[in-house]
């Protein structure tokens, strides 16, 4: 009697371990898109903001983004090229993403973009995140 309890108290711990484990690794496959703009000098604060809102709504209209970030470059390093605006999503894994590029919501925001005619450049890194 006293190894059948040993024996299911030992299954329940590693079958605890095997879920526990698995909710820690689940942060593991999502997707973090970084864009980053060098905004034209002509470029108002006020049509700066606009961009910045419009990028940012782009989470509530696009299922798969599990957060949304941004800011602006402070570092005093001055390495950043001009590049000054960092937008970050979060995306649940990179299928999320691959869903978010083509989505209708994102080229509407392209478009927008491209019609305020105020970025320079930008620059896009995707990467999944490691942590050790």
């Amino acid at each position: 009697m006293k190894r059948i309890l040993n024996a299911r108290t030992i299954l329940v711990l590693l079958t605890l371990n095997l879920i526990f484990s698995g909710c820690q690794n689940s942060n593991e496959k999502q997707m973090r898109h970084i864009v980053i703009f060098k905004y034209k000098s002509t470029a108002t604060p006020d049509q700066i903001e606009k961009v910045t809102s419009a990028i940012s709504n782009l989470q509530n209209k696009i299922p798969g983004i599990v957060a949304f970030e941004h800011g602006i470059n402070d570092s005093p390093e001055n390495k950043n090229n001009g590049f000054t605006h960092v937008y970050q999503f979060t995306f649940e894994d990179a299928d999320a993403r691959d869903t978010y590029l083509p989505h209708p919501e994102h080229q509407k925001f392209g478009e927008f973009l491209g019609e305020m005619k105020i970025v320079e450049d930008v620059f896009v890194v995707d990467y999944i995140p490691i942590t050790k």
